[in-house]
């Protein structure tokens, strides 16, 4: 991947996740993903862990069909990400 970084957390504790940032993991001009987000087509989760994982946070930006992991450590560090290409859900039914 890019440059290893360490994340900034907001007032309230939560991860900031720069624009150009995420645009770079997935390849992308930050024009492209910033008209992603406006069209709605980007989500995001934030897992806190648990048990020997306790104090870690995995996140994950999904946008079309890839996704981007990180797991960050208590400092904000990425100890480990990587950029995922999903398989295509399947097709709904028609009733």
């Amino acid at each position: 991947m890019t440059t290893p970084l360490t994340l900034a957390r907001d007032e309230n504790g939560e991860f900031l996740l720069p624009a150009d940032m995420l645009a770079a993991r997935f390849g992308w001009p930050v024009e492209t993903f910033r008209d992603m987000m406006r069209r709605g087509l980007v989500s995001s989760r934030v897992e806190r862990g648990e048990g020997e994982d306790a104090g870690r946070w995995r996140l994950s930006v999904r946008c079309g069909n890839r996704r981007w992991q990180a797991i960050v450590e208590a400092d904000g560090s990425l100890s480990d990400e990587r950029l995922d290409v999903l398989p295509a859900a399947p097709p709904k039914k028609q009733r």
